[in-house]
């Protein structure tokens, strides 16, 4: 349906021709930002409606009581979510307003692009059983010991100071009696989140709409094919800044395996892309500050390379 909207507006209403370039960057835009922006409300609603439900201290006591447990559960609901990396930023967002610890928080910010179904069912076509089930196991750990260890470095004073208030705060809240007392809850927090986020959402896919359609797969291989053993996290350092559906990531990869790229430096690309995203970084930058963003995208991106590393030196067994 959006993307229907996006087509309509670009090639009927603003009657640009659908071959040129700034067509697909703008059509691009239109999609992603419509679908971030519902995607934001709608999640934040429910959330939010369902935390009057769940007394959301008991539960971020018993999230930190159980180490590393929490860390799982919020990998594992990131697994079975279908969102981007700036789609599963509104998730993110609501588990700081519920209490919940930054680094469960961060597990799931990982996880929820890294595996999802699409992603496994586009996998196994292109790579197979076998490279797949090792491609979620080791993202599923990344998420895990990633928000572990972000967990343990006290970073809850770089986020933005409303969030780190709202983190914060006693947040047993007043009683919701009747289900209209619930449901008004829920808009009204989606409504404040929106008003705050909605600006770095615009400019964050638009500079991911210029990136996706302006940066050419043959660079990205002439690239990293000169770089040996540094391939690994040149195609990680490379990835990150990149924006772009699972549909466009996992051909990229599978065009750099064939053309002779080690299958660890392949799939690394394909996980900083996937995972980490300037435009992500954009829309973050909102909730906290510059100095945590770098943190994540450090302590995640090595994640990811040393991921490369182990399937590069498995790649003959593997395969």
């Amino acid at each position: 349906m959006l993307q229907v909207i996006a087509d309509w507006l670009v090639y009927s209403v603003l009657r640009m021709d659908p071959q040129s370039k700034l067509a697909e960057i703008i059509n691009f835009f239109i999609y992603d930002t419509l679908k971030i922006l519902i995607l934001l409300f709608v999640m934040i609603s429910v959330i939010g409606f369902l935390r009057t439900f769940i007394p959301p201290e008991k539960v971020r006591q018993w999230l930190v009581r159980k180490k590393g447990f929490g860390n799982i559960l919020a990998a594992s609901f990131g697994a079975v979510t279908p969102f981007c990396s700036c789609s599963s930023i509104p998730i993110f967002l609501s588990f700081l307003k519920a209490r919940i610890p930054l680094g469960i928080a961060f597990s799931f910010l990982i996880t929820s692009p890294l595996i999802n179904e699409y992603l496994v069912v586009l996998m196994i076509g292109f790579f197979g059983w076998k490279i797949t089930g090792l491609y979620v196991i080791s993202g599923f750990s990344i998420g895990v010991i990633s928000g572990i260890i972000l967990g343990r470095m006290n970073l809850e004073k770089h986020l933005a100071d409303d969030i780190f208030k709202a983190v914060s705060q006693d947040v047993t809240g007043p009683e919701y009696r009747t289900l209209r007392e619930r449901i008004a809850y829920g808009f009204r927090e989606a409504r404040d989140i929106v008003k705050k986020v909605w600006l770095w959402v615009v400019v964050g896919v638009g500079i991911g709409a210029l990136i996706h359609n302006y940066v050419p797969r043959e660079t990205i291989q002439g690239i990293i094919s000169k770089t040996g053993v540094a391939s690994v996290p040149l195609a990680a350092v490379l990835g990150v800044p990149m924006y772009g559906s699972c549909a466009a990531i996992i051909p990229i990869a599978v065009v750099l395996f064939k053309k002779g790229i080690p299958l660890g430096t392949a799939l690394a690309f394909m996980m900083a892309t996937a995972a980490l995203s300037l435009p992500e970084a954009v829309v973050l930058r909102r909730a906290m500050r510059l100095r945590l963003i770098l943190i994540f995208f450090g302590v995640t991106t090595s994640g990811i390379i040393l991921t490369g590393y182990i399937f590069n030196f498995l790649q003959v067994i593997i395969l």
